[in-house]
């Protein structure tokens, strides 16, 4: 079948005549259509009816009408995407290695977001508009908490050029994929790699007219991604494993898809200048069209039977009734995943102001609502080391919880009933109400965020502390007390430091690998020897260092093989030990080491299940073991012994506890802190 043939109208001028990458976007609501392109500065905003009327505007007769035309960057751009609520905002991507927010549908300038070192490819927001990924030629993805602009994390793993970023619908991972065809899927609650597959798309090389997209399916089931074959690849979401495919008539390789508003259907653009849409339940195509150009970008109409196309020389248009009416709609059934999504967090922090923090906490924090609109003019915050070292700091109690979301597998309908339910469930927890194991993390060190310093290690003796620059850390080690010794200067490590630990006589144990799970390396350096620049150092194949603690006399990492590996200040290694699950923690003072690991996945109520032991190191005995106790859906923020060597316990609710030997062995809580109030802790102590 075939309906009536589209036609395209001038939005952009070809640079030189040459073909170029152009985007389009509808705007929620389906009001205002967004073009922009790679030989043009000008991102255009189209009034959608004048589109599809086939109205003319300045470029001369034939041209489509711009209700507003924005001029800001300075070299072409290259990407652009809208934030979805009514009242949103608009972010474009450049040439000129800028990402600019601009409110909308105005046009008028925001802010500049952030700046790369290459020219954008790709951005997307997630469902809430709270969080924007952006992505290009540079070595990373930057994730943008858009309320005050800050990165909350850069993913990297990619060896091309990034082309394709979509968040899950369901806020759960984040899809990319690059010019050399690798797929990459990035669980947002740990903000790491989570499936990766290789050249499983077409490569395009430098060719910047085109590029390799990616596309979610509306309920979040499926991942569409072009094959090698001119076909499409269905990917399930939590496997990453292939579905199925749909193979029609295209002759040459896929390069734009996009899914109908039910997913019922999807339309798909090649080189070969077709564009199918398909009947993805019977995996049959049943509409085309053929282009003069190739089309490289196109958008399903939001509520409605229609498709903006824009090919590489700037003509687009809007092909209508794309779905025959003989047909079951593309809008009928659209999945309302607003509702079923079970918030993270309770709902008196829906009426808290945003925080202003740079973290995952700012992708779902529930006072984004999708009608709210978003203020991105930066928000001063003053960075103290009160903040960073507070156990129970608003930021660090939101990331450790985005730490421990946990994705249900193989579940592919969402609920009303369901999700009431589990609200319900986790009205006694107050905060989870699923949560994943939490991660392992090092006792007296802060969340890095790009651009501040971060503390890796602190005492009454001293800290290390660590601030990343263009991909390099730079590391320094300060000592309170200067009759103690000198001042250690500060040194550039290329790896990174990931943790450090810094015991009472100045001896610093670290880990300065950072996420490398083939290699990992430990450094040690006594504080005697600072002067005389004496250390030793260790690697592990296939192993990668979890947590590292100091004592008298001996240091001891954790690796993720579930390694306990003991050393003498030498470097010699005195024991190796497995333990019995997946390390959170370890500490040590004088002859006792620590260990907290996991006893078994989360229990359905959230709640993390821990086990401790002690160790003697010098007798080689072990002398404590059994469970940690933890407020319920609550997750382990701080673990180590007080100065006068009680071990003790600070979890994400605000609930300090100490071991005591009463009552056969038992955690007594001493107290609970208020948020409001400054709890510092440190490696070898605590006090309020």
């Amino acid at each position: 079948m075939k309906g009536r043939a589209v036609k395209l109208r001038e939005a952009h001028k070809a640079g030189s005549g040459s073909p170029a990458f152009c985007s389009v976007a509808w705007a929620p609501g389906g009001q205002h259509v967004v073009t922009a392109s790679a030989a043009d500065v000008a991102i255009l905003i189209h009034d959608a009816a004048a589109v599809s009327a086939g109205g003319t505007g300045a470029r001369g007769s034939g041209s489509a009408a711009a209700a507003a035309t924005i001029r800001l960057h300075k070299d072409g751009v290259t990407a652009v995407a809208l934030a979805p609520g009514s009242g949103g905002s608009l972010a474009s991507g450049s040439i000129d290695h800028s990402v600019k927010f601009y409110s909308f549908p105005d046009g008028t300038f925001q802010s500049n977001v952030a700046r790369f070192t290459l020219p954008i490819r790709s951005l997307a927001f997630n469902k809430k508009g709270a969080l924007l990924a952006a992505a290009g030629d540079d070595d990373g993805i930057k994730l943008i908490a858009t309320v005050d602009n800050t990165i909350s994390k850069v993913l990297k793993g990619h060896k091309g050029s990034v082309t394709g970023l979509a968040f899950d619908p369901k806020n759960d991972y984040l899809a990319s994929i690059d010019s050399f065809g690798t797929v990459i899927f990035w669980d947002l609650c740990l903000g790491s790699e989570a499936r990766s597959l290789t050249r499983v798309a077409p490569t395009f090389g430098s060719d910047h007219s085109v590029k390799n997209t990616l596309c979610w399916s509306p309920d979040g089931h499926t991942l569409a991604v072009p094959g090698l074959r001119n076909n499409v690849v269905m990917y399930d979401r939590d496997t990453a494993e292939e579905v199925f495919t749909l193979k029609g008539e295209h002759e040459q390789p896929i390069c734009s898809l996009c899914w109908s508003p039910n997913g019922r259907y999807l339309a798909t653009a090649g080189l070969d200048r077709q564009v199918l849409v398909w009947d993805v339940k019977s995996r049959q195509d049943i509409e085309r069209q053929k282009f003069d150009e190739r089309i490289c970008s196109m958008a399903w109409k939001p509520e409605d039977n229609a498709i903006v196309l824009i090919d590489v020389m700037g003509k687009f248009g809007v092909w209508e009734s794309v779905v025959p009416s003989t047909m079951k709609s593309p809008t009928e059934g659209a999945p309302e995943l607003n509702l079923p999504r079970v918030p993270l967090f309770d709902d008196e922090d829906e009426e808290e102001k945003p925080s202003t923090s740079a973290g995952f906490d700012d992708e779902i924090d529930e006072s984004l609502g999708d009608s709210a609109p978003f203020n991105h003019k930066r928000s001063r915050r003053k960075a103290t080391f009160d903040d960073h070292m507070n156990g129970d700091s608003e930021e660090e109690d939101m990331i450790h919880e985005m730490q421990s979301g946990k994705r249900t597998k193989g579940r592919h309908k969402d609920n009303k009933e369901g999700a009431r339910k589990a609200m319900d469930d986790s009205a006694t927890s107050g905060r989870l109400v699923t949560a994943r194991m939490q991660a392992a993390f090092q006792p007296g060190s802060t969340p890095s965020h790009p651009g501040k310093r971060n503390f890796l290690a602190y005492n009454m003796l001293g800290s290390i502390t660590t601030i990343e620059n263009e991909g390099h850390s730079h590391v320094e080690v300060d000592f309170h007390d200067t009759g103690r010794g000198p001042r250690v200067p500060s040194m550039t490590d290329y790896f990174g430091f990931t943790m450090a630990a810094l015991n009472e006589s100045g001896s610093v144990f670290a880990n300065p690998c950072k996420g490398d799970n083939n290699m990992s390396t430990l450094m040690y350096r006594p504080f005697s020897s600072w002067a005389g620049n004496s250390e030793w150092s260790m690697r592990f194949e296939g192993e990668e260092v979890k947590s590292v603690a100091l004592g008298a006399g001996w240091v001891a990492a954790v690796t993720s093989l579930n390694f306990l590996r003991i050393f003498t200040e030498g470097g010699l290694q005195m024991h190796i030990l497995s333990v019995s699950g997946p390390v959170v923690t370890v500490a040590g003072q004088g002859d006792q080491l620590a260990i907290v690991t996991h006893a078994s996945d989360c229990l359905p109520s959230g709640d993390q299940v821990l086990d401790v032991k002690v160790f003697n190191i010098t007798e080689g005995a072990q002398s404590m073991s059994g469970r940690l106790v933890l407020t319920p859906s609550s997750q382990l923020s701080w673990f180590g012994f007080s100065e006068n060597g009680q071990l003790s316990s600070y979890d994400s609710k605000g609930i300090l506890r100490v071991f005591s030997g009463q009552f056969g062995g038992s955690w007594l809580p001493v107290f609970s802190q208020p948020r409001q109030e400054n709890l510092k802790m440190k490696a070898t102590g605590w006090w309020v």
